[in-house]
């Protein structure tokens, strides 16, 4: 029987169900979201105090399995992927089981990083027939939470929305030093605010970052996802730092950056060497503010570096089964076994 998908994820392009849903449609395959934003919807101002009061729990999260529920009996949904901490509770989960539609989650987020921890997620988790994570780090608390089967798969890209071949580089004399795409994160600051010191020209899109007097004249807002790969190609360097709560090996830009043929100088770490490879060969790495000071002025005292290297990590991810194709085809191989 061909595979009927639907997926519990955000529908807004940037988004890893969005990308799931992308994926499957170019492979053939039947899928639908079914938008985790419902589970929010309400007065604000309540919904602001029950998440806060009943520890990140959605205002709707009842009638939005409810929902689901209902929609996967409507429609003969074969298999049930969500994403993230997913508004799907346990008796959702329960009553699935029952109906005999597997359900899958791709954690794409540390539920025991404190600003998502949520008791009634951790809950859900002996629920699902298997939960797929891009952190090793969470892959031993995943079993001892009581997940029947565990597998690490790393983030990928969206062909769709990330690709752009390194013709597409457009340097020039307004390009920033350095670009970052991310949240002002409180641990993400100092590296940010140590290049503004050091007088390169900075390009931040995302939230927060004029919260901060070192970072905010650089602050340039959130950009719209399918401008992010336009930006990235004209900057002289892309900064890929990951998600220190999240205990994060890599993250999305991990793999988005060099498939938008962006210059990426990247932290150490070592799921970045296993994808990358030693320093130099693809990607320039940094252990510290220092090193990354350091590399940032070589990177952009040799241009012909830039070029070499963009190009490089372009043809490591596009030609190396990193799609969000790749990884779906993954998860239905490894639930089918």
């Amino acid at each position: 029987m061909a595979e009927k998908l639907l997926i519990v994820g955000y529908s807004s392009s940037e988004h890893v169900g969005s990308h799931f849903c992308d994926a499957a449609r170019t492979l053939g395959i039947e899928a639908n979201i079914y938008d985790a934003q419902m589970a929010f919807r309400g007065p604000r101002l309540l919904a602001a105090v029950y998440w806060r009061l009943a520890h990140h729990r959605p205002l709707r999260l009842r009638q939005y399995g409810q929902g689901l529920v209902q929609q996967c009996k409507e429609t003969g949904v074969t298999l049930v992927i969500s994403t993230g901490i997913a508004p799907i509770a346990s008796q959702t989960l329960i009553e699935l089981k029952r109906m005999g539609t597997p359900v899958i989650n791709y954690l794409t987020d540390d539920p025991w990083n404190p600003h998502h921890f949520a008791p009634w997620f951790l809950k859900t988790l002996p629920y699902y027939d298997m939960v797929f994570s891009p952190r090793r780090a969470n892959l031993e608390d995943l079993r001892r939470s009581g997940t029947k089967r565990v597998s690490f798969l790393p983030f990928a890209y969206n062909p769709e929305l990330h690709a752009l071949s390194p013709q597409g580089r457009e340097e020039n004399g307004n390009s920033p030093d350095v670009i970052f795409v991310g949240g002002a994160d409180k641990d993400r600051v100092p590296f940010l605010g140590a290049l503004a010191k050091a007088g390169f020209h900075l390009q931040l899109h995302g939230g927060y970052w004029d919260r901060y007097s070192e970072t905010r004249q650089y602050a340039c807002g959130h950009l719209p996802p399918a401008a992010v790969k336009d930006a990235i190609a004209k900057a002289k360097i892309a900064l890929c730092l990951v998600r220190r709560a999240n205990r994060d090996g890599h993250c999305m830009r991990t793999f988005e950056i060099p498939a938008m043929s962006g210059c990426m100088l990247a932290e150490n770490t070592e799921e970045h060497r296993e994808i990358f490879g030693a320093d130099g060969e693809a990607v320039l790495y940094f252990q510290d503010i220092g090193e990354m000071l350091k590399k940032t002025r070589w990177l952009v005292d040799h241009p012909e570096e830039r070029h070499r290297l963009a190009v490089a990590a372009h043809c490591l991810i596009t030609r190396g089964g990193h799609t969000y194709g790749d990884r779906l085809l993954q998860m239905l191989r490894q639930v089918s076994h």
